[in-house]
């Protein structure tokens, strides 16, 4: 199956998808947006990367903000930063240079794997893009000042893969889903405007009031 240009979805989706599916339709379906501290360090950090210049460091070719897509998907996105390696060992003069996908992430690493698949889907943008395949990229995070490498791995392709298909699921249906608490949500930005405990408190005395006004 091939999408079409109307169908294609931000690849950043995935990445909503994987964190919080209730996020994820805030965002992608109702169109919501809670800047906070925590995006706003985020934002200004993709904004240094995300300028779209080149530039050259020996053997490493560094392209900035490069746009990405994949019809097989479904996805249209930008990478920060994609590096190109001068390989010595070259199959043909195409694959001299080897993408090298890096997403900018203002935190530390996670738990979860939200992250992980947001690069992978980049990769995979990138390999069909450019017919080549792509090992590995990395995550470079703002609190730690360091790299994580990623290897995309055939499980974290397969996750990614399911990932994006539940993403045009989930914004096709065009509902959002119900809150459900957990630690990660006082970290939200988005917490204020889901509510995810008041929320389920409302629903609480709504069934005590029908229950109290039935007997």
């Amino acid at each position: 199956m091939m999408y079409s240009e109307d169908e294609l979805i931000p690849l950043s989706a995935l990445q909503h998808l994987i964190f919080c599916e209730r996020q994820c339709a805030l965002i992608h379906v109702e169109q919501a947006w809670v800047e906070n501290l925590f995006t706003a360090e985020g934002r200004i950090m993709h904004e240094r990367v995300d300028t779209g210049n080149k530039e050259s460091r020996g053997k490493v070719r560094i392209e900035y903000g490069m746009p990405l897509r994949s019809l097989r998907m479904g996805l249209i996105g930008k990478a920060d930063v994609v590096e190109f390696h001068f390989l010595k060992e070259k199959v043909s003069l195409k694959d001299k240079w080897q993408p090298f996908p890096v997403e900018y992430k203002r935190g530390k690493p996670k738990k979860d794997d939200c992250d992980k698949v947001q690069l992978c889907a980049q990769a995979l943008c990138l390999e069909e893009m450019l017919e080549t395949e792509i090992s590995e990229g990395a995550l470079f995070y703002g609190r730690t000042r360091r790299r994580q490498d990623v290897k995309f791995s055939k499980a974290l392709r397969q996750e990614t893969e399911d990932a994006a298909k539940r993403a045009h699921e989930l914004i096709n249906a065009g509902k959002t889903p119900k809150p459900v608490y957990s630690k990660k949500c006082e970290s939200c930005s988005f917490v204020e405007l889901c509510l995810p405990k008041t929320i389920g408190k409302n629903r609480s005395v709504n069934r005590y009031l029908q229950n109290a006004v039935e007997k």
